[in-house]
């Protein structure tokens, strides 16, 4: 078996329908497991992603290139007979579908799920929408910032109660797929009991309300209402971005003993006034912000960074993207791939963040990957092989 067809999912097939992000990241994941990943692209245009830039290279998008690694790209209009017929062989074939439209699509296309599961009760489906395929508001297009406003994210994120802010990265979308993934593993394990396939559903808005965390109970248990406040924690203290002589640095004093050894480090009193305990340093939060930064006054960040090491502190920095690929932490981790594209030839990709060894302490992580397809690129193949004239 070639090392690109190896992975825990190695045998399965995926049909995928979904575009833009959320589909796609759940099924890049389940490439990256070693999964036969077969794109459903509309004929001309194909995903959605293939035309949001800049940036682009050639004439290829650096946003479609960061979701469809592992991939093969099939064309078909779903309204045309005989495309249809092509998908429903798949579908005959599948393990896994994936499919990102609005509520009722599939069903006016006459692919609706009970059609699908009819030609083969193993089909696990995953369906992802943006605020759930049902309740009041189901149906309801869903893109990721709209999400992160909509779930509660933003109001979390940002300077403070009046800077709402989305993240950086478009994570409602991406947490929506990793939670389909999830969903998807959930269910082909069941399927090898009962031999039944099943619907998978998770959204945009499950996905992020998903992730509240501390944020959650701290409304649900308590009736406190989280906010935006800055790069500081919300329940531990000090815990967060702090300024120095040069710039600054991250420290989380997680608890009574971290907090113990970071004063004996900086000769600060632990038992000074209002900030013996971690519940008085989170109440008075912005003097100690004010102490901790007198004491960071006359450091620079790297003399701080190993001061802060010594004593045993959790500290970072705060990287740009250019210095986290450059970073030789992150290429050990295989964080960062080389793979062959057709039209762009050696890329350098973003890699899967899972790493596998067996009982005997031996690697053995995928280490070949296919690059994003080409619109169409693999039409000819998959037909050839769903008429029976070449192998898999």
């Amino acid at each position: 078996m070639s090392d690109a067809a190896c992975g825990p999912l190695s045998g399965t097939l995926v049909v995928d329908l979904s575009r833009a992000l959320a589909g796609p990241h759940a099924t890049m994941m389940l490439g990256d497991l070693g999964a036969r990943v077969i794109k459903i692209e509309a004929p001309g245009a194909g995903d959605d992603t293939r035309g949001w830039g800049p940036p682009f290279v050639g004439d290829e998008s650096t946003y479609f290139l960061s979701a469809n690694r592992n991939k093969e790209s099939v064309a078909l209009d779903l309204k045309a007979p005989a495309d249809r017929a092509l998908l429903l062989e798949l579908v005959r074939r599948a393990d896994v579908l994936v499919e990102n439209f609005r509520t009722g699509v599939l069903d006016r296309l006459g692919l609706g799920f009970d059609v699908l599961h009819e030609e083969n009760p193993g089909l696990v489906i995953l369906s992802i929408t943006g605020f759930g395929h049902d309740g009041p508001e189901g149906g309801r297009a869903g893109y990721d910032q709209i999400a992160q406003g909509e779930a509660g994210l933003m109001s979390l994120t940002g300077s403070g109660p009046d800077d709402p802010q989305k993240v950086g990265t478009p994570i409602a979308d991406l947490l929506a797929g990793m939670y389909g993934a999830y969903g998807v593993l959930a269910a082909l394990i069941e399927r090898g009991r009962t031999g039944a396939g099943t619907v998978v559903r998770t959204s945009l808005l499950a996905a992020t309300v998903g992730v509240h965390g501390f944020q959650s109970t701290r409304w649900t248990v308590v009736g406190e209402v989280g906010r935006g406040q800055g790069n500081h924690h919300a329940s531990i203290a000090p815990y967060g971005l702090f300024r120095c002589a040069d710039g600054s640095v991250q420290i989380a004093v997680g608890s009574e003993g971290l907090w113990q050894r970071f004063c004996a480090a900086f000769d600060v009193d632990p038992d000074m006034a209002g900030f013996a305990t971690n519940p008085e340093r989170v109440a008075h939060r912005e003097k100690l912000v004010d102490v901790v930064e007198d004491v960071f006054a006359d450091w620079n960040a790297d003399d701080l960074l190993v001061r802060l090491a010594e004593a045993g502190v959790p500290a970072g920095r705060v990287r740009t993207i250019e210095e986290v690929y450059a970073w030789e932490q992150t290429r050990s981790q295989g964080l960062l791939i080389d793979v062959e594209h057709a039209t762009l030839g050696r890329v350098q990709l973003a890699g899967p963040p899972l790493r596998f060894f067996d009982p005997g302490g031996r690697e053995v992580t995928r280490r070949a990957h296919t690059p994003p397809p080409t619109l169409d690129g693999n039409g000819a193949s998959v037909r050839a092989w769903l008429m029976g004239a070449e192998p898999r």
